[in-house]
């Protein structure tokens, strides 16, 4: 039997969504091979491209290998290449290196700016819709205020630190946001007052960020005017030129630094797959998502380069929710085809819309009730990016987004005010895992050595420790319960003495709470008795004395084990979180005292990465990451497709 050929020409949001949707719902048919090309070897996460153009993060921090993201997808075939054409008839997509013939292909090769022929965009306007673009701006923006910060002439340094955005959508916005982040820190970078430069945003329309209600979008406008945001509305630019941009009204503002986010369109390369258009290039499809004219030859249309009207007039929006809908509804229809069953027409799920100002401070507007602004809104916009990872299950990448936008940005450019990415030397932390790990190696000691002496091996493992006798869980099995019976009478006999002792002295010793211990005070457990839910489950756990008092040898050389890992810095983070999980589990059996329970915070600093400085943890992560990185995703390369 011939295999289905499944082709995906574009690796965005769409190309991607859907070829995971379509590897896992084939992939126990062999019969079946997906072939992804994109012209990088990554996928750009295009919604976050203002950070990289205004410096918070690096480019790798939005840039998503395919070989990591489709690693373990063995119907998957990636390609580096350029696609040129598609023969509809014979249905063989062409690239710049080859041909992929096909039963099936989606088409969603994303969008790029619009200049509307307005004079000197292109040769003098920075657009925002590639990873090439937001490199290119953001070296230009810092080569600028680094030449007027040295240019004596007040008026050309003055045309130098205006930075216009032509635009209020949401890239717009978006980008405005991220150079009022940036307009401290590169100004005292050049030794220049922020108040020196100048942020401008050019809106062609009477109102600004018209994809949110009016309510949402004025909260944005009030938070950029408080900033220092100049915002021209009614104002269409009619020209941009090397040193200006001109205005309808014949307004002139002198600026190096046109960044054009005011249209977009379907990627120009569309129309050379003489497929029917419709508005700014967008491919038309019917509503099942396949090109119109060409239904019957498997060809699909998704993402910001498919024009599908849902209601009157109004086309798919050219945002991530409609990406994601469209690539899922067509990978549905081309499953339908294979299966002879129905397909369903596209109806999108449009939960709500939110535009981040800056790293600090968005809106959100969710479901049409919920509107949210400020630190709230910025932590939703981080819900879905990570709800994004967990849809293209990619956990790797989920870690490394937290990483890059919580814990590695500088400047305090996050939604922590810079509280959760403040870097320190972790040497000044070895002192203190050295001796958290001596606290475990003389407590497990103790328990080893019992009533033996240090210096005498041989007298160790008897009388008192915990490797002789019954143990010392305080679970109540059936010998518990007997030695409990056997010292009720004696336990009477106590109580009476004491009784007669408390006459005598007016009070007895009770146990005081404490965080450190104080001399003659009887310290306070941490739970006096056990949760009963907790007792049942270590009971099952332990159900007689001699599976307990395996576990309590077995815990002795693990505490051995964990202190000395500890000491030599040898797997910190996971020696840290384990000691975590046993103090834990001490303070619920009530064997834990509060003046110990520094053990806690203690185990956090050092999850710092402190093994890797004078510790092992220097050479031995990094190996286990390279080898774990290598066997699980492959090789990761430049360029796929090439064998």
């Amino acid at each position: 039997m011939a295999k289905i050929k499944i082709v995906v020409v574009g690796a965005g949001y769409a190309g991607v969504f859907g070829t995971k949707f379509l590897s896992k719902k084939l992939k126990k048919n062999p019969d079946v091979e997906i072939t992804l090309i994109d012209r990088h070897s990554y996928q750009t996460m295009m919604t976050e491209l203002h950070e990289v153009a205004g410096g918070r993060v690096e480019p790798e921090a939005i840039q998503y290998d395919l070989q990591r993201l489709f690693c373990r997808r063995k119907n998957v075939k990636l390609v580096t290449d350029t696609v040129t054409s598609i023969d509809k008839e014979n249905k063989v997509v062409y690239t710049q290196k080859g041909s992929y013939e096909f039963d099936y292909v989606i088409i969603g090769m994303g969008a790029e700016a619009n200049d509307f022929g307005v004079p000197g965009v292109r040769q003098h306007g920075f657009s925002l819709w590639s990873m090439e673009d937001a490199i290119l701006l953001r070296e230009h923006i810092e080569q600028t205020v680094a030449r007027a910060a040295l240019e004596p002439d007040e008026n050309i340094r003055r045309e130098m630190l205006t930075f216009v955005v032509c635009g209020s959508g949401f890239t717009g916005i978006e980008m405005i946001g991220e150079l009022v982040d940036l307009k401290k820190s590169i100004a005292k970078k050049n030794k220049i007052s922020p108040d020196e430069i100048s942020l401008k945003v050019v809106e062609a329309l009477p109102t600004i960020l018209n994809m949110l209600e009016r309510y949402d979008a004025d909260i944005a406008e009030r938070y950029l005017v408080k900033k220092g945001v100049e915002i021209l509305k009614s104002s269409p630019v009619v020209e941009v030129s090397e040193k200006e941009v001109r205005l309808q009204d014949g307004t002139k503002i002198p600026t190096r630094t046109l960044i054009w986010t005011a249209g977009v369109q379907a990627n120009s390369d569309v129309k050379d797959f003489g497929m029917e258009t419709a508005h700014a290039n967008r491919l038309a499809a019917n509503e099942f998502l396949q090109a119109v004219g060409f239904e019957d030859k498997g060809i699909y249309v998704v993402g910001d380069i498919v024009y599908y009207e849902e209601f009157e007039n109004t086309p798919t929006p050219q945002i991530v929710q409609a990406a994601e809908g469209t690539a899922h509804y067509a990978a549905m229809n081309i499953l339908a085809d294979i299966h002879q069953t129905e397909k369903k027409a596209f109806k999108g799920n449009y939960q709500g819309y939110m535009v981040s100002v800056g790293s600090k401070f968005g809106v959100a507007s969710l479901f049409d009730k919920i509107h949210l602004s400020g630190f709230l809104a910025i932590i939703m916009k981080h819900i879905i990016n990570l709800k994004y990872f967990f849809d293209i299950r990619s956990g790797h990448y989920a870690f490394q987004y937290m990483m890059h936008e919580f814990f590695r940005v500088e400047n305090e450019r996050n939604v922590t005010r810079g509280h959760s990415s403040r870097n320190s030397n972790v040497l000044w932390s070895v002192p203190l895992r050295v001796f958290y790990g001596l606290v475990w190696l003389v407590e497990a000691g103790k328990k080893m050595i019992g009533n033996g002496e240090v210096l005498k091996p041989s007298t160790w493992f008897g009388e008192g420790s915990w490797f002789v006798g019954d143990s010392v869980f305080p679970w109540t099995w059936e010998y518990a319960k007997d030695a409990a019976d056997a010292a009720t009478g004696a336990t009477e006999a106590v109580d009476a003495a004491t009784a007669a002792t408390d006459a005598v002295d007016g009070a007895t010793e009770v146990a005081k709470f404490g965080l450190s211990y104080a001399f003659g005070e009887q310290p306070m457990v941490v739970i006096e008795n056990s949760p009963a839910w907790f007792t049942k489950m270590m009971q099952f756990i332990m159900p007689n004395n001699d599976v307990a008092m395996f576990f309590q040898k077995f815990m002795v050389f693990f505490e051995i084990a964990l202190a000395l890992a500890l000491i030599a810095g040898l797997f910190t983070w996971l020696s840290s979180a384990t000691t975590i999980a046993l103090v834990l589990t001490f303070c619920l059996s009530g064997m834990f005292y509060w003046v110990n329970i520094w053990f806690i915070p203690v185990a956090f600093a050092l999850m710092n990465g402190s093994g890797r400085t004078l510790g092992l943890d220097k050479w031995v992560q990094p190996w286990i990451q390279r080898t774990l990185h290598k066997w699980w995703y492959g090789e990761v390369k430049s360029i796929y497709g090439q064998d």
